[in-house]
């Protein structure tokens, strides 16, 4: 997660609109427009309903922005690469919708046009939407026109469309130090909206980020992706179930001197640089069930970069439950600010009914100025193991996953005999009641038996 102040991003996109080629100017859009390789084009501004079907491979280039209430919609099985030189930037604005609507069998793929693939080969995915969120962010990140740079608004129902059964292949587009593209970018996307079965896979910077908004999903997957895999801020207040995040120990993005860490989680509500105050509201909470996130866990090679399983902090509050955290290397839980540990020590906060394990210490609590201090590591690991009801490992082959550390072909499946199996998931607290989350017998992203994961995923990428 990086984050800019409003005149540094605007800045950005001056800057990224004035040296850009061409493909990233918007303009109107032609249609798909030929190859000699048989591929199809597609770039500036769609304002008309478009389909896109499986029979075809359509190249993005540069920014392409789907606005005036139109409707894009991608047939199962469609591909959709991006070329190193204009790498591609799907836009759903939020007077328009996207309809991707996938299957196991016949997966949507955005990807690489390159004979070797690399991340930031392809921009990556941006939906836009009319929910409310704190305005942490005054404008969309990534050099996107500024013309397509508001987001958000008052409707946490707005429907940007489906984005089901969808694969998002060497995403990430650095336009400028800590201004990137992540691979699935969520502007205040609202509850109408359905995001299922969604894999991003390599990506240069974060796999999925929520910028406000109150989209709910399902069947989440970050793989081997540079910085933080699940990020939020910006007041985002929905609900996921059914995750996986995986690590690739050698792999962080450029850090420069920012002094950032990559992570399995990383949460925040606002940037203090912006100016504002950590209660500026509403405030990021989301309520999450049944992850299984798997950090580096110390392996050979294993990039200085690399924090924590999770890092909740600048305001930020959360309800992590049913789900497991291993491998984490600097440490497994981290709160960082007092408002942050305030509401973990009020039980507004828990990490709820779950497992944790890390290389170094499993609780960490820093960045505390007021004195006494509202809570350390020993009152977190207190509150975790007691009311929060969720155990801490020292040793991870006792929780029993497969084979979670073997990057190339991971398998985070409860084995025979895992505590996952016979831990049955509490969904008896805050929004975990609502209707949205399955009531599940097993705690983690997968049981034993119903691997959803099957058909529509790849690894060793």
């Amino acid at each position: 997660m990086k984050k800019l102040t409003s005149v540094l991003v605007l800045g950005a996109i001056v800057l990224g609109t004035a040296c850009s080629k061409s493909d990233n100017q918007p303009a109107p859009n032609p249609g798909p427009t030929p190859n000699p390789d048989g591929s199809y084009d597609i770039r500036g501004v769609i304002n008309k309903d478009m389909t896109l079907t499986k029979d075809k491979k359509y190249r993005l280039r540069g920014y392409v922005y789907v606005t005036g209430n139109a409707t894009l919609t991608i047939e199962a099985g469609t591909r959709i690469v991006s070329n190193k030189d204009s790498a591609g930037v799907l836009v759903i604005y939020r007077d328009a919708k996207i309809m991707a609507d996938g299957t196991a069998d016949n997966p949507i793929v955005f990807t690489s046009n390159e004979t070797s693939a690399a991340p930031g080969d392809l921009g990556g995915i941006i939906l836009v939407g009319q929910a409310t969120g704190n305005n942490n962010h005054s404008v969309i990140e990534g050099g996107v026109d500024a013309a397509y740079s508001a987001f958000g608004g008052s409707n946490d129902a707005h429907n940007s469309g489906i984005f089901r059964y969808v694969r998002i292949e060497y995403a990430g587009k650095a336009v400028n130090p800590g201004d990137e593209v992540n691979g699935l970018s969520l502007y205040g996307v609202g509850s109408g909206t359905t995001i299922d079965y969604v894999q991003i896979v390599r990506g240069l910077d974060d796999a999925f980020e929520f910028f406000g908004g109150a989209v709910n999903a399902k069947h989440l997957i970050a793989y081997n992706c540079a910085d933080d895999d699940f990020d939020m801020d910006d007041g985002y207040h929905g609900k996921i179930q059914y995750a996986i995040s995986i690590k690739d120990p050698k792999f962080t993005d450029a850090k420069g001197t920012t002094g950032d860490i990559s992570n399995n989680f990383e949460v925040d509500n606002i940037n203090p640089s912006n100016g504002f105050l950590f209660t500026r509201a509403p405030i990021t909470f989301p309520v999450l069930s049944n992850f299984t996130a798997v950090g580096p866990n110390n392996a050979a090679g294993v990039s200085a970069d690399y924090g924590y399983g999770m890092r909740w902090r600048r305001g930020s509050k959360f309800i992590l439950a049913n789900s497991i955290v291993i491998g984490g290397q600097r440490a497994g839980l981290d709160l960082d600010d007092d408002s942050t540990a305030s509401y973990y020590a009020k039980d507004t906060s828990a990490f709820y009914n779950s497992f944790l394990h890390s290389v170094a210490k499993p609780f960490q609590v820093d960045r505390l100025v007021v004195t006494p201090r509202v809570l350390d590591s020993l009152g977190l690991a207190t509150k975790v193991t007691g009311s929060d009801k969720s155990v801490v490992y020292a040793n991870v082959n006792d929780i029993k996953l497969t084979d979670p550390f073997n990057n190339p072909a991971p398998n985070v499946k409860p084995a025979t005999g895992s505590p996952a199996l016979t831990t049955a998931g509490r969904f008896d607290r805050g929004k975990l009641t609502d209707a949205f989350f399955d009531k599940t017998t097993y705690i983690g992203a997968l049981d034993a038996t119903n691997d959803w994961t099957a058909k529509w995923t790849v690894w060793n990428k």
